[in-house]
């Protein structure tokens, strides 16, 4: 693991469009998570374009059905070097 790289950061996602980037390698369209999840095509539509917050349980109900830690939707932009601890 001496090899280990961490991949750099090309660009800054928000969290609308990490959940639209995460729906998206998973095939499915707005309708399909809507669908899935009981959240309304309209709300889901106004979180990828950031218009509302995502909110906690709702980043707990997409994650669960795009298969991925509520935390890549929550915080797409997170990384260990980005961490201030004090």
């Amino acid at each position: 693991m001496s090899d280990f790289r961490p991949a750099k950061k090309r660009i800054d996602v928000t969290v609308g469009e990490s959940v639209k980037i995460i729906r998206e390698l998973q095939g499915m369209s707005q309708n399909d998570l809507s669908k899935a999840s009981g959240i309304p095509q309209s709300t889901i539509s106004a979180i990828e374009n950031d218009r509302i917050n995502l909110g906690v349980e709702r980043a707990k109900t997409l994650a669960r059905v795009l298969e991925c830690h509520p935390a890549v939707l929550v915080f797409p932009g997170w990384s260990m070097e980005s961490a201030h601890v004090a």
